[in-house]
């Protein structure tokens, strides 16, 4: 079958044929894939920025945002059969640990990342656990909500979180508004009550910010975002920011556009944030980490999908293409999330 391979870091991945891989254990479900979602991290991964985190061995299949139709199912799997189609959760758990037990499996202690550690879905077909597979409804296709899998429930599970602090009058803003932050904006707009301001650089991305139902647009690059958040919150400044960029300044300009108390999401990542300590407990602000989802923030995102309460803007590449679809992402040409698809 033909996979999306990173053969070495700092080069450019390459499309092969490998092995098929198959059903090997009990739990184990063969998805014949419908789509992949191309995902910032996946550029990241290409950089070497994951290598110390993952330790993952080169060279192996990329992708960890995967949907698409059962193929083959192991000996004690009851929740999905062939033909099903899926999307998958991105970790594959154990479903024993204190996390898994508590619904964290995101903090399993015996997890692994399809497309981080191990094979991912870049390919015609990947294997899962029977954990991650979660059924779609009739009227969602796999290539359209693939990216759902990582960058959707990514955006679902910090505005999920965020959501005891964004009680009606409240003032939530979310920097950036691409692949991850169109989605957030679209989640806030469901599950709460909060007025909603997006800050970006792109016409394009805010364009899309519009389209979704956000109250407000700041476009960075011709008015200051925090004289526009000082302004529209009448001086006191944000309950929650929602930072889905986390580099280039956006993490300097997202926590300085909080009120006291105030609470900053990081999403978005490869900077870094540097706030005394004093800065911290005086405005008794709060820095909160996100990373990925559990299985049942997938579940209630696809509820909301499926509802029409949230839709994926995608643009769709064969996957001899990734190396396109890589330059359309690193250059902006992407309002939306690019999809591979197999077949």
């Amino acid at each position: 079958m033909k996979a999306v391979r990173l053969e070495q870091y700092h080069q450019p991945p390459v499309v092969l044929d490998v092995p098929e891989p198959r059903v090997a254990g009990p739990w184990d479900v063969l998805v014949e894939i419908g789509g992949a979602g191309l995902c910032r991290t996946d550029l990241h991964i290409v950089e070497g920025q994951w290598a110390q985190k993952s330790r993952v061995e080169l060279p192996y299949t990329l992708g960890h945002e995967n949907a698409g139709w059962v193929r083959d199912t192991g000996s004690a799997v009851t929740n999905v059969t062939p033909g099903d189609p899926v999307i998958l959760h991105p970790l594959v758990t154990c479903g024993l640990c204190r996390a898994c037990r508590a619904g964290d499996d995101v903090h399993c202690t015996a997890s692994t990342f399809p497309g981080i550690d191990r094979d991912g879905g870049m390919a015609e077909l990947m294997v899962t656990g029977a954990r991650s597979v979660l059924k779609l409804d009739p009227s969602l296709e796999p290539v359209h909500v693939a990216a759902l899998a990582d960058a959707g429930l990514t955006a679902y599970h910090a505005v999920r979180k965020a959501v005891p602090l964004l009680y009606p009058g409240t003032h939530a803003v979310v920097i950036g508004a691409g692949g991850l932050g169109h989605i957030g904006i679209q989640c806030l707009l469901a599950i709460t009550a909060a007025e909603v301001t997006v800050v970006d650089r792109s016409e394009a991305a805010l364009s899309l910010a519009k389209e979704s139902g956000a109250h407000h647009l700041v476009n960075a690059m011709t008015e200051d975002p925090l004289v526009a958040i000082r302004h529209l919150t009448h001086g006191a400044g944000a309950h929650v920011v929602l930072d889905f960029v986390g580099e280039g300044g956006t993490e300097t300009q997202g926590v300085a556009m909080l009120r006291r108390a105030g609470s900053y999401f990081v999403i978005g990542y490869g900077g870094s944030v540097s706030i005394p300590t004093i800065d911290i407990i005086y405005s008794e602000i709060n820095l909160i980490g996100n990373l990925v989802g559990t299985y049942n923030d997938l579940d209630e995102l696809m509820t909301l999908v499926a509802h029409g309460k949230v839709r994926l803007h995608t643009q769709t590449y064969p996957l001899d293409a990734v190396n396109h679809a890589i330059a359309d992402l690193e250059a902006g040409r992407l309002p939306g999330r690019g999809i591979l698809v197999p077949r």
